[in-house]
């Protein structure tokens, strides 16, 4: 049913003003007006100079939040709503956000979970259901003001979130100043008539979270007791401000977000990527400040490569997080994204966390011991037994640039309690970047649990250790010394898709694996070779063999993206497919020049489908489905022929226009892979 909630307010009688009188009803309506407002007029115009003055006159529960039921229904034995609540007055204007709420159906004493979106997306009804599926109320904000869609994908077209006199939605938005990245100073929408800390997007967005937890805790299904926090991308860092800020939160899983600012000496950490942030800032806008007050158990969910949340600067700004709230989940090779295995353990945080009806193993230690007789580094890790270990993986780099690193899966030995994997470093002042994955099994309860679109089952759940940086003075100082040797041979396809991430797995029409080996020195392609792979098609199809050049900056300034396409002929078993350079061609041919080499190329990937760009304008090339989606395997991949020439070109500082591009550019594929993952 729908049901609008309409105010009426009565009429007020005519009065009569006398000139005496006026003056004082404008003063009366003066103070009225100051007094109704949720942040109150800076005092002598200082602006807050850290946490305690930005948030020290918001009370979350003062306000009535007048909430309004906009639509209800019933699905699937849950209890779906979209509701309004009042975020609070600002400039003299109400502000309301619009969510989706979701519960079982006559459940009491729920534990409940806020979910935040992240950029270019909106509320989202399949969070909140399948929450409820898993015996939580859930409430997902819209504080984007996007459309939000049913679960019949139609867009609801109700009453939406409205900032106001502000305007915290998500670019593009009112306001044509993006107050997200765009500084604080002050303009028409802002809420200070000065360059203050209460003009971040991220502060309005966070204080219309916290009350949502307000919405929570007064719901009669709720354990107001047992709230938690979860949000992807620029959800991810408003789950760590909300989390860090807001007593009330219990348990938090930031996905994607919330790595913060690096302020540390990058000799030490060579793959930081170092702020540019005023101090004030720093105090007062960054994550910093609310990581140093996470208090509660939190779960770092978030994948080695991620554009958002910067794998480096979080081991920094991290670091001292204490163990006992701290838990990792670290998807190797993905981008904004995360392994089902890893997404398992996500669920699992807040099953241990609020509800208490499952206990997680503890995180994994990971160590640089002695290195070997021959020079080779040794890492240990210590995981709990206090579940049978089903398998350990150590991930190792030497690569600084966080955004396009290839991950090396080195081998672990079990030696009692502890696993042995040892390194062979290429370069003497090669750093050394590298963690840890240990699995258990599934217990069967958990094998088949509802999950998000995109997200399948898993028979193990894994928990990540911290990430190691160890600087190459420091290698060379154990006595770690250059052993290793380039190798042609990029995948013999031994361990299956272990060095790739994939896509779609399985589905016919939009399967995709990539791998940044690469761009891993140990494997990169010599001057004038070819590249050659055995692949085995279960139907007549054409290939596309995708590679980007320069991705992130990560050899300086330009990059591109370069596509081959092979039509194959399906004769039952293993086919061999050979490239040359000139088989490439640009993806967008407008400015582009042609692959020249190897040697700067940062992923290649592989798929029954690609697109190219002409006339401004993403075109799909000739595409047909792969029966054999599911049991598709490549081997054998290896370069053939050809010369080494010594190094790839060291990588100048990216441009500010190819950052903001790259990153825009990153949101949009997430986006368009969101909806590949519905389908």
């Amino acid at each position: 049913m729908i049901g609008f909630v309409i105010r009426q307010r009565p009429v007020a009688a005519q009065r009569t003003f006398t000139p005496m009188r006026f003056p004082l009803l404008c003063l009366l309506a003066l103070l009225t007006h100051l007094s109704a407002e949720t942040l109150p007029p800076l005092k002598d115009g200082k602006v807050p100079q850290n946490l305690d003055e930005l948030w020290g006159d918001f009370d979350p529960r003062k306000e009535p939040l007048e909430v309004e039921v906009t639509k209800e229904w019933e699905q699937d034995g849950i209890v779906c709503r979209v509701i309004r609540y009042r975020i609070g007055t600002f400039k003299g204007k109400p502000a309301t956000m619009a969510a989706f709420y979701a519960f079982p159906k006559g459940a009491k004493h729920l534990p409940a979970i806020l979910q935040i979106h992240g950029g270019g997306q909106s509320a989202s009804l399949a969070s909140v259901t399948t929450n409820a599926k898993l015996g939580y109320a859930g409430v997902s904000l819209n504080w984007g003001g996007n459309k939000m869609t049913l679960a019949d994908g139609k867009i609801y077209d109700g009453p939406n979130t409205d900032w106001g006199s502000l305007d915290a939605t998500h670019p593009p938005q009112r306001n044509k100043v993006n107050h997200f990245a765009g500084g604080t100073a002050p303009d028409a929408f802002t809420l200070d008539a000065t360059d203050s800390p209460r003009n971040d997007n991220w502060f309005l967005v966070a204080l219309g979270a916290r009350r949502a937890l307000t919405f929570l805790e007064q719901q009669p299904e709720v354990d107001p007791t047992k709230l938690g926090v979860t949000g992807h991308s620029m959800g991810g860092r408003l789950t760590t401000m909300v989390t860090g800020i807001d007593a009330r939160v219990k348990a938090a899983v930031p996905s994607c977000g919330g790595s913060g600012d690096f302020t540390g000496d990058p000799a030490l950490a060579p793959g930081a990527q170092p702020t540019k942030r005023s101090a004030l800032d720093l105090a007062t806008i960054s994550e910093n400040k609310y990581i140093e007050r996470l208090k509660v158990p939190t779960l770092w969910f978030s994948p080695t490569n991620d554009f958002h949340a910067h794998i480096d600067n979080f081991a920094y700004t991290w670091r001292d997080v204490p163990d006992r709230i701290l838990g990792l989940a670290i998807s190797p090779h993905f981008n904004h994204r995360h392994s089902d295995d890893l997404s398992l353990t996500s669920t699992l945080w807040f099953e241990q966390h609020l509800k208490g009806t499952f206990t997680l193993p503890l995180t994994p230690g990971l160590q640089l011991t002695a290195p070997t007789a021959k020079g080779e580094a040794t890492l240990t890790v210590t995981p709990d037994e206090a579940r049978a270990v089903k398998s350990v993986h150590v991930y190792v780099s030497a690569d600084p640039h966080a955004l396009t690193r290839f991950w090396r899966t080195v081998p672990a030995v079990k030696s009692g309690a502890k696993w042995i994997a040892t390194v062979a470093m290429l370069e003497t002042q090669d750093p050394l970047f590298a963690f840890a994955n240990v699995s258990y099994e599934t217990p069967t309860e958990y094998r088949k649990i509802p999950n998000l679109p995109g997200v399948g089952s898993s028979e193990v759940f894994t928990l990540s250790s911290r990430m190691m940086v160890t600087t190459g003075a420091k290698l060379a100082a154990q006595g770690v010394r250059p052993t290793a040797q380039r190798d042609r041979m990029i995948d013999a396809g031994a361990n299956g898709w272990q060095d790739w991430f994939r896509l779609n797995a399985g589905n016919p029409n939009h399967w995709l694996a990539t791998t940044r080996k690469v761009k891993d020195p140990l494997w990169r392609g010599p001057q004038g070779a070819r590249l050659a792979f055995e692949i085995n098609p279960g139907n007549d199809a054409i290939l596309y063999v995708t590679v980007t050049r320069n991705a992130w900056g990560a050899f300086g300034s330009g990059t591109g993206e370069y596509v081959a396409a092979k039509p194959i002929k399906a004769s039952g078993g293993w086919m061999t497919l050979t490239f040359s350079l000139e088989d490439f061609q640009p993806v967008d041919p407008k400015g582009a020049q042609p692959l020249k080499d190897w040697s700067t190329l940062t992923d290649l990937s592989i798929s029954g489908h690609a697109t190219v760009v002409k006339d401004g304008a993403k075109v799909a090339l000739p595409s047909n489905s792969w029966k054999n989606a599911d049991s598709l395997r490549v081997r054998q991949l290896r370069w053939v022929g050809g010369e080494y020439q010594g190094s790839a070109p060291a990588a100048p500082e990216m441009t500010e226009a190819e950052r903001t591009k790259a990153f825009n550019d990153s949101i949009k594929a997430s986006l368009e892979q969101e909806k590949k993952d519905r389908q």
